[in-house]
Formats: C-alpha cells, structure tokens, sequence
C-alpha cells in the first residue's frame, strides 16, 4: 500500500553522520558522551533528587558505561540521541540532553533533560534544551518536539516555559515513578517549516 506522503526525515539522515557537538549560550558544550563519563553519571544517580524523578538507578560506575554504549547504539540505530551538557572550558559534566522516542517519519521526538547537583539553579538545563531545540528543528530537520514532565516537577516545568515549548495539557495518571503513578504535563514547539513535504 504506497504512503501518500513524504517522510519528514529519511532513515539515515542521523546515522549517516557523526553525532555533533553543540555550542551553547554561556559557555556550554553539547558533546556525544564518551566511556570515560561513566563514574560523573553514575555519581549524579546517587542524588535523590534524580531518584523521584527517574525510574532508573545506576547501581554501579560499570551500569553506567553501560547506559553510554547504549546511547551510542541508540544514535546508530536512529531511536535516541544523547549528549552531556559540559562545561566549555573545563570539561566538567553538568549536565544531559537528549532526544528520545525518535520518529523519523513523522520528525518527531520527545525532549529529555537532567543536571547534576552544582549546577541546578543555573540555567544549564534552559541552555542546553535551547541549544538541542536549535539543531532538531532548524538543522536536522525535525517538525515537532515534544517536552514531558511530572506536574509536580515545578523546576522541569520552568525550564519548558523558559525554552518556548508551550503548555498543550495534561497526560492524566501517564508516568509511574517510584512513588506512584503521575500526571504529566505535556509541551511543545513546532519548527518554522510548516510546509507539507514534498
């Protein structure tokens, strides 16, 4: 049965490249992740603030290099794009950003976004989502991002509210967290490009 429409994106358009880096506003770096960030990752999942908002814990510095591989993998496979959010100068891991639940087809992805303890209350997450919103959808070529986060996550809610990502509605009892189930709060942006594909 033929599609009556173009796919937004090909297969291949990430894989076929190398992951980028990515400049942000106020000395960031969005750089893919490498196998010597295992144990800054693995240090930032011991915070309890990262336990109420995740399902997952890294029990150990190895899990996480895990978790790397598997973002690497993700990206080659075009399900996932992840990148740790660093300090320009010093290299000091702040914090990740990434693109899950890719779509392709449609130009879609959900955007996803944690920093490690020192640097909350700096602005490092609204930096990093901005810089990424710039690539996914006036670079790569995506239509439509989407941001999801608990409604009681109050610090995730300013973030979507300061990047531009408008408040759509609430996914009712959509998100099971370690203490129970969570409604979430659904937001947005669309790129430029509005046009029908060709």
């Amino acid at each position: 049965m033929p599609f009556l429409i173009s796919p937004v994106l090909t297969a291949g358009t990430l894989a076929s490249l190398p992951q980028p880096a990515l400049p942000a506003h106020g000395g960031l770096v969005l750089r893919p992740w490498r196998a010597g960030d295992a144990s800054a990752v693995y240090e930032v999942f011991q915070d309890p603030l990262m336990h109420q908002w995740h399902a997952r814990a890294a029990a150990s510095v190895e899990e996480a290099g895990d978790w790397i591989r598997e973002w690497h993998q993700a990206w080659d496979g075009e399900r996932e794009a992840h990148w740790a959010v660093t300090d320009a100068d010093s290299d000091a891991l702040l914090g990740r950003v990434a693109l899950r639940e890719l779509r392709l087809c449609d130009g879609t992805a959900e955007v996803a976004y944690w920093t490690v303890p020192a640097a909350r209350g700096r602005g490092v997450a609204a930096r990093a989502t901005t810089a990424l919103t710039h690539w996914a959808l006036d670079e790569a070529g995506f239509h439509r991002l989407e941001l999801l986060h608990a409604v009681r996550n109050e610090a995730s809610c300013r973030v979507a509210a300061r990047t531009g990502f408008a408040l759509e509605g609430t996914k009712r009892s959509a998100a099971l967290q370690p203490d129970g189930w969570h409604d979430m709060h659904l937001h947005a942006r669309v790129g430029a490009r509005t046009s029908l594909p060709s």
